[in-house]
């Protein structure tokens, strides 16, 4: 596991790949380079016997091809899925930013200009082998010239925390007029929850304080006194989920059937 944060001062642990799951990605996306290069390169060659092209176009086609599989492939599919290839999709991987954020463009054509030197600078990949191992986060050189990181993607969910509001304050929720707190403003509020055991105690505090400050502002209440933002704004939350999705009416009892028979 490793500690990342976040541009909202948000800590966010995620396991790093190391090299075991990182190689098996690496094969797979490497048949399905040879695979591609199996039809650009002949296919290449056919158009431009077609063409009656000499042998200097042959041999540019070639480099061509060869460019596009063991570079253009790996930029491409880590830029469209922000950073994810086939055999990083297979394996549960992904490429991230150093602050745990999706890569774009010029991060996936760092990693792969780099991918030269990691894995075919000596036709074995020793040197991203090498360079992963010496590195506490298992970046290959592409890796630290990018600014990424490589981590497992699977992992479970954070649940929303104060799904019921403490029992001191269901009485002052049940009173609230709701309709003035937005999607926006909800949604900023069930963000604040579940990410709350990963704040500072600092952001906590600051930015929970001024989340009910909005919130009652557009509430029209004063905020209740003496309870922590954490509380206040889940029973906030769960009073308006209470509201959205009522819970079903009790079972109605029914009567056996020899009473209906003697009604």
């Amino acid at each position: 596991m490793a500690l990342f944060t976040t541009g909202e001062a948000v800590a966010v642990e995620l396991p790093i790949a190391r090299i075991p799951t990182r190689a098996a990605a690496f094969l797979l996306d490497l048949s399905v380079q040879l695979l591609c290069g199996l039809v650009l390169v002949p296919g290449s060659q056919v158009l431009l016997g077609w063409w009656g092209a000499d042998s200097a176009w042959r041999a540019t086609a070639v480099i061509v091809s060869v460019v596009t599989v063991l570079i253009g492939y790996p930029v491409l599919s880590e830029t469209l899925t922000r950073g994810r290839s086939l055999g990083k999709m297979a394996l549960g991987l992904r490429v991230v930013r150093g602050d745990g954020g999706p890569i774009d463009f010029r991060h996936a054509v760092t990693r792969g200009l780099a991918g030269i030197v990691d894995f075919w600078a000596l036709g074995t990949g020793l040197i991203a082998v090498v360079v992963s191992l010496c590195s506490p986060n298992a970046r290959r050189v592409g890796d630290a010239l990018a600014g990424t990181v490589v981590v497992h993607d699977r992992s479970r969910l954070p649940f929303a925390a104060l799904a019921v509001p403490p029992p001191w304050l269901q009485g002052w929720a049940r009173q609230l007029e709701l309709s003035g707190l937005s999607d926006e403003l909800a949604l900023a509020v069930r963000r604040y929850l579940i990410r709350f055991r990963t704040l500072t105690p600092i952001v906590q505090d600051q930015l929970g304080r001024t989340l009910v400050l909005t919130v009652c502002a557009r509430l029209q209440t004063p905020p209740p006194n003496g309870y922590p933002p954490l509380m206040i704004l889940g029973a906030v939350l769960a009073e308006r989920q209470r509201r959205a999705f009522p819970p079903p009416p009790p079972p109605q009892p029914t009567r056996p059937a020899y009473a209906r028979a003697v009604a």
